[in-house]
């Protein structure tokens, strides 16, 4: 079990530092400071729900965002 634990944690982190890389650091940096604040927190929890509803916007419109940073969702 511990190795299988082990291997998704992992993954995890491959899945956070591509989403880290990919980003467009300089659109979301002029995001507003809520938005950016739950862009930032996706990139690196990828906790699409609480990250959407922190950012105060509907769910299309977070996507959409997270779209234009080049942010990978999965």
């Amino acid at each position: 079990m511990s190795d299988i634990l082990r291997e998704l944690e992992e993954r995890e982190k491959e899945v956070v530092e591509m989403r880290r890389q990919n980003a467009d650091w300089n659109y979301i940096n002029r995001l507003p400071p809520r938005v950016k604040a739950a862009v930032i927190l996706f990139i690196e929890k990828g906790d699409l729900r609480l990250s959407q509803k922190l950012s105060g916007l509907d769910l299309e419109d977070f996507i959409e965002t997270l779209r234009k940073a080049r942010v990978w969702i999965t």
